[in-house]
């Protein structure tokens, strides 16, 4: 498939490497331009381009921004873009640590639902909820353990395509219901970023409490201070779980 990544950062690199080595051809894209983005390309095996490159005749898109450069898009960046080709959404807010606060997501509003209004077209919850290491280096072939991913969306054959996707480079994908539903997935909830199997981000899903996990996301930082400098991913994951499952 043909595959356009904008956003080279820890998920957007991670997943360009990963489709690259997959067989996918693909383009990727970040602020700097095709300059700015050629040795990240050629390091990774993938074709270099601008932000208009990487969503025209893509069979899939993935949207690898911090939520401030959502707002940064060119203007009108999808209208040529066919309802069919997914767009899928891999930010997080993290207000106060990385972005500044969006009030419409403090007050309620789904993140995914915010990007999808400020790029004018639906998009596709997913690679969100998983660690870069965990993406780069924990994905295996098909069995009731390896790692799951969940993907929200509203358009079934659109979220069909990005499960495969998922399912393609080594993880379990998750449906998990709808675009409104993602904030079941959002930083700090249960089924976040804790290296969950199916059937337990599943349940984490499950046991999701609307407007709890904001409490949770906010202590972070003393949280990972108190880790010290040089955490292993173990220890991430065993601080993730205890903080996120917590009632």
């Amino acid at each position: 498939m043909k595959i356009g990544i904008i956003g080279t950062g820890n998920i957007g690199g991670t997943l360009a490497s990963k489709l690259v080595q997959a067989g996918h051809d693909v383009s990727v894209a970040n602020s700097r331009g095709i300059d700015g983005v050629q040795a990240f390309a050629d390091q990774v095996g993938a074709q270099a381009t601008d932000v208009h490159g990487a969503v025209k005749d893509q069979d899939i898109i993935i949207l690898s921004v911090p939520m401030p450069a959502m707002e940064k898009l060119p203007t009108g960046l999808f209208e040529g873009v066919s309802s069919h080709v997914p767009v899928i959404d891999t930010s997080n807010y993290y207000p106060g640590m990385r972005d500044p606060n969006i009030a419409a997501i403090d007050d309620g509003q789904a993140e995914s639902l915010w990007v999808s209004e400020r790029i004018g077209r639906k998009v596709v919850k997913a690679f969100n909820n998983i660690l870069a290491y965990s993406l780069e280096n924990l994905g295996q072939p098909e069995t009731s353990q390896r790692l799951a991913i969940a993907v929200a969306g509203d358009d079934a054959d659109t979220k069909a395509q990005v499960m495969e996707l998922v399912n393609s480079i080594g993880f379990e994908p998750v449906d998990a219901g709808s675009l409104a539903d993602s904030w079941r997935q959002q930083p700090s909830t249960p089924a976040y970023c804790c290296d969950w199997n199916a059937q337990e981000m599943q349940e984490a899903l499950a046991c999701a409490v609307k407007g709890k996990a904001q409490y949770k996301r906010d202590k972070l930082p003393e949280h990972f201070l108190a880790l010290g400098s040089n955490p292993t991913h173990s220890d991430v994951i065993t601080l993730n779980r205890s903080i996120n499952t917590a009632s």
